[in-house]
């Protein structure tokens, strides 16, 4: 809705990674530094690590695409909790083998056949395995082996490990002091810092045409930067929300205050206990039917016994409470009506695709 407000031709703070959006701050430069160099190598583990969120899977969208594909074949998994034999599989199905009902020892010389044969056609292998903390030390014992194949000295296979910072500690554990002495390089993904908020949020919304429209006061962005912390995931999160409320309220210049009051709405919805499954027998109602219900009538309580303390600045304050509550419940019911009225009437696809 507020990407048609402020007539963005797109979803500048999506959680999906797009490699449209790549913003090279200085952690995701030295990053690209250290990938290059390690690609270079031709050979041995890249290991990249950050927190949840910041920006892992971001980095590998960009380097699939501005890879040659003429002259490097990249395979990309998610890992899961899988031991060394499914690894194994999962590489292989990577690769474009069958691999039902085949016995490990042929299945490593199918393998060791296909990289054979990308190596002959002028094309090395590049392996990126994510969430690389989920994998058991046999996992990781049987990408070590697979890094043994090679043809005139020359490795058949690089693997790239993208992970959380636990990843780290794993590595140093111990049973994997092979695979230790062949990480040609290494780098962890830092947060954001202050400055280079703003130009992320803004680089963001200019890949969506943005106008200017709504603008930011300074100090927008350092509050941005307070409750995201400089994870690019968490500016996302925020910001999404943050133009839902301004483009409801109208806004033309996104102020400190506003970040403010959403960051703490966002606060208290994760701090909110889940609600409790309906009962068997109740029903819930289509949303088309929203408006058409009234609320139900509270169940009666003894009235809470309120004691008056005459403190004029204590008044003050319960009044620009009251009146904030009764901002925030005017702007939920605006914010249904219009989840209402756009479910009932869009013809058009809830996503859109621009090209690049």
């Amino acid at each position: 809705m507020y990407s048609e407000h402020y007539g963005l031709t797109g979803q500048p703070f999506q959680l999906t990674p797009d490699a449209r959006f790549w913003y090279d701050s200085r952690t995701h430069r030295k990053a690209m530094a250290y990938l290059g160099y390690g690609l270079a190598q031709g050979e041995g583990f890249i290991v990249v690590t950050g927190e949840i969120g910041a920006g892992k899977s971001t980095l590998v969208a960009h380097v699939l695409a501005n890879i040659d594909r003429a002259r490097l074949n990249a395979v990309s998994l998610v890992s899961t909790q899988v031991e060394g034999d499914d690894m194994l599989r999962l590489v292989a199905q990577g690769l474009g083998l069958d691999t039902g009902g085949v016995a490990k020892a042929r299945l490593l010389d199918a393998v060791e056949q296909r990289l054979e044969e990308e190596a002959r056609a002028g094309k090395r292998t590049l392996l990126i395995v994510d969430e690389a903390q989920n994998l058991p030390v046999s996992a990781l014992e049987e990408l070590r082996m697979l890094s043994n194949f090679q043809v005139g000295g020359r490795a058949l296979l690089q693997t790239m490990l993208l992970g959380q910072p636990e990843f780290r500690d794993k590595l140093a554990g111990p049973g994997l002091e092979q695979l230790r002495q062949r990480v040609i390089a290494t780098h962890h993904l830092d947060a954001m810092g202050e400055d280079e908020v703003s130009f992320y949020v803004r680089h963001r919304l200019t890949r969506v045409d943005w106008q200017g429209n709504p603008d930011f006061d300074p100090a927008a962005f350092e509050a941005v930067h307070r409750h995201s912390g400089g994870i690019p995931r968490r500016v996302n999160q925020l910001m999404q929300r943050v133009l839902l409320a301004a483009a409801m309220e109208g806004a033309e210049t996104i102020a400190a205050d506003m970040i403010d009051a959403v960051a703490a709405d966002m606060g208290a919805d994760a701090s909110a206990p889940a609600a409790a499954p309906p009962a068997a027998e109740e029903k819930v109602l289509p949303l088309r039917s929203v408006r058409a219900v009234p609320a139900a009538a509270p169940a009666e309580e003894p009235a809470p016994r309120i004691v008056h303390v005459p403190d004029p600045a204590l008044e003050r304050r319960l009044a620009a409470l009251e009146a904030r509550s009764e901002e925030q419940e005017a702007m939920l019911r605006r914010v249904l009506i219009l989840l209402v009225d756009w479910v009932e009437n869009s013809q058009e696809p809830a996503y859109r695709t621009h090209a690049a």
